[in-house]
């Protein structure tokens, strides 16, 4: 049974709102992934500034430094 031209419209217009919503979620999907891999890069560095400190603070202490092969990674 073929659409009348009522139907047709209904769908062409639920298919051009799907696909516009699907953009706009891919936009912010890729607006978040930005924010977290900027924090991740943040807390890298922080965690490798961390290890140098702490690497520095047991070779004064003349102790184990638990976190060495960690740091040299």
């Amino acid at each position: 049974m073929p659409l009348t031209d009522k139907q047709k419209k209904f769908y062409q217009d639920a298919l051009q709102q799907t696909r516009d919503e699907i953009k706009e979620i891919d936009a912010q999907i890729e607006a978040e992934l930005a924010k977290v891999k900027e924090k991740l890069a943040e807390l890298q560095e922080a965690k490798k500034t961390t290890l140098q400190m702490h690497a520095a603070a047991c070779a004064r202490l003349g102790v184990k430094n638990e976190f060495e092969e960690e740091e040299a990674e």
